[in-house]
């Protein structure tokens, strides 16, 4: 690693040993991929692992975080009691996590970093997805505002309480980097070293890279799927959307007899298949085009990892069916409203008597304490909030 957060304390064997195994994973990286080996580091200074890569240990931390296993009762449209088949956020990481793994591979690049970046990504979302955040937003505009990147960062970085000789998860630089995909220029000049890229127009890593559209391939397709489970929105609309409707319709030529969940998950296979080739097709040559010969020319570089102008208008216009179809059904948000009114009705009650809150999140420094109500309130499940929610405004009736 290059930096002084690393106790390299000798070149002993334990050393080689361990540059000779990173070495071995290294071995059939492009030039432009992240290498572990020289990575930007850790805040705080650790050993080299014994029998892994520094992002394969980035990777096992996030999965065996607090915070992702809240991920089995959060949101990812539907709210998480309303079906049992419903992707959820935990689902959706790990949806995620095996399109980017598939990318990367294909173009060479470091399938454990861009993996740490998938299951990390939505650590910080609220409860009840969209809906929970933009109501948290709100409640904060006093203070910093909220978002869920930020909150992400901000879980890896602080919140996780698993080691003793730190907060957080203490992951590398190019891991932490990839979570955060946004950021505005204020928050961007606190974050140092790690905002600097937005203050000076430059990109995060080609895995940073595929793990953000490997999020949109995911979510966009798996929302499909659940939205017709649901009948919040229908075959015949779907046939308007030119993307799903030519694979429905090359399903059904080449299978003339299949009908029902099982057409429907042969449609969606076929199209998520093409945007992933067609994503690898694309940025292999932006990759040519460009030639970088190390991370560093990457993130000097216009973004890689892109779709060809043909698919990317199909993809838009399939985001843009569900954005009206979908997340704007009524049925939708009506269940958003009330989760507007949970998330804001416990920041209230949180904000004007801190006492109500565990010790923890309660603070003797008043400008701290709505940072912590949001921290409080980031890390409920969908369940959790609705169940603190009738703690303190439902009384129970008398038996």
């Amino acid at each position: 690693m290059r930096n002084d957060t690393r106790n390299d304390t000798s070149n002993g064997p334990a050393d080689v040993a361990y540059a000779s195994r990173v070495a071995m994973l290294e071995a059939g990286l492009a030039p432009y991929a992240a290498h572990a080996s020289q990575s930007r580091g850790r805040r705080y200074p650790e050993p080299p692992p014994a029998a892994r890569s520094e992002f394969q240990r980035d990777r096992d931390r996030i999965v065996h975080s607090t915070a992702f296993r809240r991920l089995e009762y959060k949101t990812q449209v539907f709210v998480n009691h309303e079906g049992d088949l419903f992707r959820t956020r935990l689902t959706h990481s790990i949806e995620v996590a095996q399109i980017a793994r598939s990318i990367a591979r294909n173009l060479r690049v470091n399938e454990d970093l861009v993996e740490a970046i998938s299951l990390a990504h939505d650590l910080g979302h609220t409860p009840f997805g969209h809906a929970g955040q933009d109501a948290l937003n709100d409640c904060m505009r006093g203070h910093g505002g909220f978002e869920h990147n930020l909150q992400s960062l901000a879980v890896v970085d602080e919140l996780e309480e698993h080691y003793g000789a730190f907060n957080g998860l203490n992951l590398c630089f190019e891991t932490r980097e990839g979570i955060l995909k946004h950021c505005s220029r204020e928050n961007a000049r606190r974050l140092g070293d790690l905002g600097e890229r937005f203050l000076h127009g430059r990109q995060p890593s080609i895995e940073a890279q595929i793990a953000n559209i490997a999020d949109e391939v995911a979510y966009n397709n798996h929302d499909v799927d659940d939205g017709l489970r649901s009948g919040l929105i229908t075959i015949e609309q779907l046939a308007e959307v030119e993307l799903w409707q030519t694979h429905y319709e090359a399903a059904r030529g080449e299978f003339p007899k299949i009908e029902g969940r099982r057409l429907i998950h042969e449609t969606v296979r076929r199209v998520i298949n093409t945007l992933i080739v067609d994503l690898i097709e694309q940025t292999s040559r932006n990759l040519a085009r460009y030639t970088p010969q190390s991370l560093d020319e990457v993130r000097a570089a216009p973004p890689l990892v892109a779709h060809s102008e043909g698919v990317a208008v199909q993809a838009t216009a399939l985001k843009r069916f569900l954005y009206a179809n979908l997340y704007r059904h009524y049925r939708v948000m009506r269940m958003a409203n009330k989760a507007q009114r949970v998330v804001k009705g416990l920041f209230e009650a949180f904000s004007d008597d801190p006492r109500l809150l565990p010790p923890d999140y309660q603070s003797p420094e008043t400008e701290a304490q709505p940072r912590l109500i949001a921290h409080y309130i980031a890390g409920m499940t969908d369940r959790y909030a609705l169940k603190e929610y009738r703690r303190l405004f439902v009384v129970p009736e008398e038996v």
